[in-house]
């Protein structure tokens, strides 16, 4: 994935005799196909450019540690929300701002529920990669200390999840994650490696200025089970962990509906099916969770149950964090994980 990203293109769309264009952001490549040669018509496709197209049975095959075939790691969002304006999920539609109601349902998961999750998490000793809004480090210092005590690892994760990163101008989007790297290196010892976007939000250029920042991999695009290499400009490259959107509390339960028993089937059927696929390739299974949603106990119940179920099985699997699953694959020879 050498190709250099294109500045300025536009993307022709034929629909029913009538050409229509629409700019493609700057970063962004197009990947050309032929639609009708007769008529001499090309269909441009805006592309990311980040990535070609690879079949997972079509690459080479390596193992995890000790030859174990399929990593797990909890990716758990600490969050933390403005009070009267931005962004929130919602338990139920919320009124005027100040939306007390929603506001103090997520505060529930910092207060409460992610020391419920901690207890959980000792009790079945889980590695954990926390996903931290840096603001979490100022309203509530106690839950990241307790963190590191535990020696978990610390991903970036935006300012708040109050604000979107992709939406921003490139040096405002540029700001942020400096603003969020400070914070976490100034309180952990190190910057983050890793960086996963306020609501998954990303501009054309977010990879880019990661790496630029010294990130090594992001957690952002849930399109694959192994590992991707991210062609950035300059000939650059950072590497996209699988992190989940179907096995995710927040599409799950507050997007589907779904109840706490539904999310830990979702969890316990998923895990049982890589692990059975795991035979063919090497897979990675994030299971990402948030407080406020699976620290309530009604939810905490099942998801107990569900992991559980998994760390039965800690001798024929890696339980290991997002961050672990990158350097063993930085470690790995050049070719094995695709582009």
């Amino acid at each position: 994935m050498g190709e250099k990203p294109a500045t300025q293109i536009n993307a022709s769309n034929t629909l029913g005799g009538i050409v229509r264009s629409a700019p493609v952001a700057e970063g962004f490549r197009q990947d050309v196909g032929d639609v009708s040669r007769a008529s001499g018509q090309t269909l441009e496709v805006p592309s990311h450019g980040r990535y070609g197209y690879s079949a997972i049975v079509s690459r080479p095959d390596f193992s995890w540690p000790e030859g174990k075939r399929l990593a797990v790691y909890v990716g758990l969002n600490l969050e933390h929300f403005a009070f009267g304006n931005g962004l929130g999920a919602e338990l139920c539609p919320g009124g005027p701002q100040p939306d007390v109601l929603n506001y103090a349902w997520r505060d529930y998961g910092n207060r409460v529920g992610v020391w419920r999750l901690i207890d959980l998490f000792d009790e079945l000793s889980l590695p954990v990669s926390v996903l931290a809004n840096s603001s979490i480090y100022t309203y509530c210092p106690e839950v990241m200390d307790a963190f590191r005590a535990r020696g978990a690892e610390v991903v970036g994760h935006g300012r708040t999840n109050s604000e979107r990163q992709g939406i921003l101008p490139q040096a405002q989007e540029q700001r942020l994650i400096e603003e969020c790297t400070e914070v976490i290196a100034r309180a952990e010892g190190r910057p983050p490696s890793g960086w996963l976007g306020p609501w998954i939000s990303q501009s054309a250029m977010t990879p880019d200025l990661l790496a630029e920042a010294g990130y090594s991999y992001l957690l952002d695009w849930c399109m694959d089970d192994q590992p991707v290499w991210f062609s950035t400009r300059n000939g650059g490259r950072i590497l996209s962990v699988p992190y989940p959107q179907e096995l995710n509390d927040i599409p799950s339960i507050v997007g589907r509906k779904d109840s706490g028993e539904q999310f830990a089937t979702m969890i316990v059927d998923t895990f049982e099916e890589m692990l059975m696929q795991s035979a063919k390739q090497s897979l990675v299974m994030g299971i990402a969770l948030h407080p406020y949603l699976v620290g309530q106990p009604h939810r905490l119940r099942p998801l107990r149950r569900a992991l559980q179920t998994i760390v039965a099985k800690r001798s024929d699997i890696w339980i290991t964090t997002a961050g672990g699953v990158a350097d063993y694959c930085r470690a790995l020879p050049e070719g094995i994980i695709p582009s």
